[in-house]
C-alpha cells in the first residue's frame, strides 16, 4: 500500500475522524489516503482549514467526544496560508495536527538554495516556532516514529504539531509489517500534585475570608461538573477565565464573574479585594491580570497551577505558591479536604454583581441602532444549553460578547484570545459545527472580522451547517476607531468605509450562497422573523446594526506618561470611574485610596 494510506490508518487509531483541507499537487497522495479513511470537508482558504480542526477540537472534548480533526494543505502558500491558525492554537495551548504537502525529497532546496522545488518553502522551520512538534518525511518513518510526533500535541501543555510530507514519501510502497515498529507509548500521565503545595494551599483556603476561585481553559468540564456540588457546599465564589468561560453557568449560585482587562467590572472588584486567589488551568498572562500587573489582587495571596513551569517563573503577577501539575488533579485535591463556608462573603459577591450590571448606563447607542451589551443579553436568553457559541475572537463583537454574554450550563463557547486575529469566527463556527451535529452553532462576529474570511459561507452552505451568523455591522473596526478616537484626537484612517474600507450588500452576500438573511431593526430580537430564522434548521445570516460610534464601557484605560510610555489602571478602576458613593460601597476593602494602593 501507499504509504500516505498506511499513515492515515495510524491517525484513525489515534481517534482522528475528521480532515479538513484544501487541495493541491503536492498533497495529493495524503488526500487520497483521507479520502478512504475519514470524513473530508473542503474548505475555500487553508487558514480555514486550521481553525475549523482547532474548534472541532475543542467541541468534541468538551462533550468527552474521542473524535478529532485535522488540516491538511498543500505545499508553499499553503503552509503559510495556516501559520495563523497555527499561531493562534500554540497561544491557546490547544492541539492541532497539520499535514503539509512538501515537494519530492529530490527537489528539496537545501541550506544555499532559496527554492528549487515548485511551490517550495521550508514549511518546517517556518512552523517550527508555533509548534510543540515541527519534522519532515522525506522518506518513510514507522509507526511508533508518527503516532509519537502526533501525540505530542496533546502530551504536557498541547500544541500544534506539524508534518511536511514530501510528495514522493507520500507515495512511496510500503509494506505495513515493516513499518509496525514497538507498541505506541501513551500519553503521560497527569502530574501528581505535591504534599507541600496541597498542604499549604489547604491551610490557605482554610484561614481565608474572601477567597476566591478562578477557572482557566486548562481544567476539563467534567472536572468542575464533578466538584460543583462541594462549590456549592462551600458557598466558594467562583470566576473563569474567557477560555474557561463555559465550566459554569451564569445563574449558577456560586458564579461570580469573569474577571480581565476587559472583562466584567464587578468580577474585576471583587478578585482585586480577595484575600485568596486560587488560579487553576490559566497563564495569568496581561490580558487576566491586566497590563498594571503590579497590581493585580493586591491584598491577596495568589496559588497558581499551571502545567507549565515556564508561566510559573514568568515573574508577572505575584504567586505566593507556583504549583506544577495537572488543574484537574489539582482541583480534586485542595476541595477535598476539610474546609469553612464562605456564605457570608458570597452575598457580598452577588451583591456586587447586583450594584454593578454588565450593561451599563454610560454608553450612548444612537437611534435607529441596536445597544450591543444589551443585544448580547438578550442572545444569550434566547440560546438553549445545547448551543455551541463562538464570540469570535477580537474587536468590538469579542469583548462586548464576553462582558454581557450570560453562558448556560451545558454550552460550549469557544474563543481564540491570545492572537486575537480578525476572522476567527466562522472557520471557527464551521468545526465546532461539524463535531456537535444536530446542535446549533451560534457566531457574533464584527464585519471587519468577518470580512477576513467570509468566502467560507461556501463551506456553511455547501453542508447546510445550522451556523446561525450575527454580524455586528458598524462599518469598520471599532476597535481600532476606539483607539484613534481616544489617543489620537479622532484622526481615523482605515479603520470604516469613510477611511477606506470597503463592505458588501450583506442581503447580497448571503443570497450569493443561498443562505437566509434578516437585518435586525433597533428592536433587535424582537424584529419580525427572528425567531422563526433562528429556530429554523440550517444557516441563517442576521445583520445587527450598530452605531459606529457606539462607545463600549466599562474598560481598562491607559494615559500617556510624561516618557512616552504607556500606564494602565489596574483592575478595579476601569473607565468611567464610579460614583464616589458606590465606589465606598463596592471597594469597601481596598479603602478610599484605591489610586495609590501597591503592592
Amino acid at each position: 500500500m501507499k504509504y500516505a494510506d498506511l499513515t492515515m490508518t495510524w491517525l484513525a487509531e489515534l481517534g482522528y475522524t475528521h480532515c479538513f483541507f484544501v487541495a493541491g499537487g503536492n498533497s495529493m497522495h495524503l488526500l487520497d489516503g483521507a479520502r478512504r479513511t475519514m470524513t473530508c470537508v473542503p474548505v475555500v482558504h487553508e487558514v480555514a482549514a486550521g481553525i475549523a480542526a482547532e474548534y472541532f477540537n475543542e467541541q468534541a472534548r468538551a462533550t468527552g467526544s474521542a473524535e478529532r480533526a485535522f488540516a491538511l494543505v498543500t505545499a508553499g502558500p499553503g503552509l503559510t496560508n495556516i501559520l495563523t491558525a497555527m499561531a493562534g492554537a500554540y497561544l491557546e495551548s490547544r492541539d492541532l495536527l497539520v499535514l503539509g504537502g512538501q515537494v519530492k525529497s529530490t527537489d528539496l532546496a537545501g541550506p544555499s538554495l532559496r527554492q528549487r522545488g515548485i511551490q517550495e518553502v521550508d514549511g518546517m522551520a517556518l512552523a517550527a516556532p508555533v509548534a510543540v512538534a515541527s519534522e519532515r518525511i522525506e522518506r518513510p518513518v514507522d509507526k511508533q516514529t508518527f503516532q509519537g510526533w502526533v501525540r505530542r500535541g496533546t502530551a504536557g501543555r498541547p500544541g500544534p504539531v506539524f508534518i511536511d510530507f514530501c510528495l514522493d514519501a507520500q507515495g512511496a510502497p510500503v509494506e505495513p509489517a515493516d513499518l509496525e515498529g514497538n507498541p505506541v507509548p501513551g500519553n503521560d500521565e497527569p502530574a501528581v500534585a505535591a504534599p507541600a503545595p496541597l498542604a499549604q494551599v489547604r491551610d490557605l483556603l482554610a484561614h481565608a475570608s474572601r477567597p476566591v476561585l478562578l477557572l482557566g481553559g486548562g481544567l476539563s468540564r467534567q472536572a468542575v461538573a464533578e466538584v460543583l456540588p462541594r462549590l456549592h457546599e462551600l458557598a466558594l465564589p467562583t470566576m473563569t477565565t474567557w477560555n474557561g468561560a463555559d465550566r459554569i453557568g451564569a445563574d449558577d449560585p456560586v458564579f461570580a464573574g469573569r474577571p480581565n482587562t476587559w472583562g466584567q467590572r464587578a468580577a474585576n472588584v471583587l478578585i482585586q479585594q480577595a484575600d485568596l486567589v486560587l488560579a487553576l488551568g490559566t497563564r495569568l498572562g496581561l490580558q487576566q491580570t491586566g497590563f498594571n500587573w503590579q497590581q493585580f489582587a493586591p491584598l491577596a495571596a495568589v496559588v497558581q497551577v499551571d502545567i507549565d513551569p515556564a508561566e510559573l517563573a514568568k515573574g508577572h503577577p505575584h504567586v505566593d505558591v507556583p504549583w506544577l501539575g495537572d488543574a484537574d488533579e489539582a482541583l480534586r485535591a485542595v476541595l477535598a479536604g476539610d474546609l469553612p463556608t464562605w456564605a457570608p462573603w458570597l452575598a457580598e459577591c452577588m451583591q456586587v454583581r447586583a450594584d454593578l450590571p454588565t450593561a451599563e448606563e454610560v454608553n450612548t447607542t444612537a437611534d435607529g441602532f441596536v445597544d450591543p451589551f444589551r443585544f448580547v443579553q438578550d442572545l444569550s436568553n434566547r440560546c438553549t444549553p445545547q448551543d455551541v457559541v463562538v464570540p469570535c475572537s477580537s474587536g468590538g463583537a469579542f469583548t462586548v460578547c464576553m462582558q454581557a454574554f450570560e453562558q448556560k450550563l451545558g454550552q460550549t463557547v469557544i474563543t481564540d484570545k491570545g492572537l486575537a486575529s480578525m476572522g476567527y469566527g466562522l472557520s471557527g463556527a464551521i468545526g465546532a459545527a461539524l463535531a456537535a451535529p444536530g446542535r446549533r452553532t451560534v457566531l457574533v462576529e464584527g464585519d471587519g472580522g468577518f470580512m477576513q474570511n467570509c468566502q467560507e459561507l461556501a463551506t456553511v452552505a455547501v453542508n447546510q451547517l445550522p451556523v446561525k451568523v450575527f454580524i455586528f455591522s458598524n462599518e469598520g473596526y471599532a476597535s481600532i476607531r476606539m483607539t484613534q478616537r481616544g489617543y489620537f484626537d479622532g484622526a481615523y484612517l482605515g479603520c470604516d468605509v469613510r477611511t477606506g474600507l470597503g463592505f458588501p450588500d450583506w442581503a447580497l452576500l448571503a443570497a450569493a450562497f443561498g443562505i437566509p438573511f434578516l437585518e435586525l431593526g433597533p428592536q433587535g430580537l424582537g424584529t419580525e422573523g427572528f425567531a422563526e430564522l433562528f429556530a429554523a434548521p440550517g444557516p441563517g445570516f442576521f445583520v445587527v446594526p450598530v452605531d459606529p460610534e457606539q462607545t463600549y464601557y466599562p474598560k481598562i484605560t491607559s494615559r500617556v506618561t510624561a516618557t512616552g510610555g504607556m500606564e494602565s489602571n489596574p483592575l478595579h478602576r476601569m473607565s468611567p470611574d464610579l460614583p464616589d458613593e458606590l465606589a465606598i460601597r463596592v471597594l469597601r476593602h481596598l479603602g478610599t485610596e484605591q489610586k495609590e494602593l501597591t503592592r
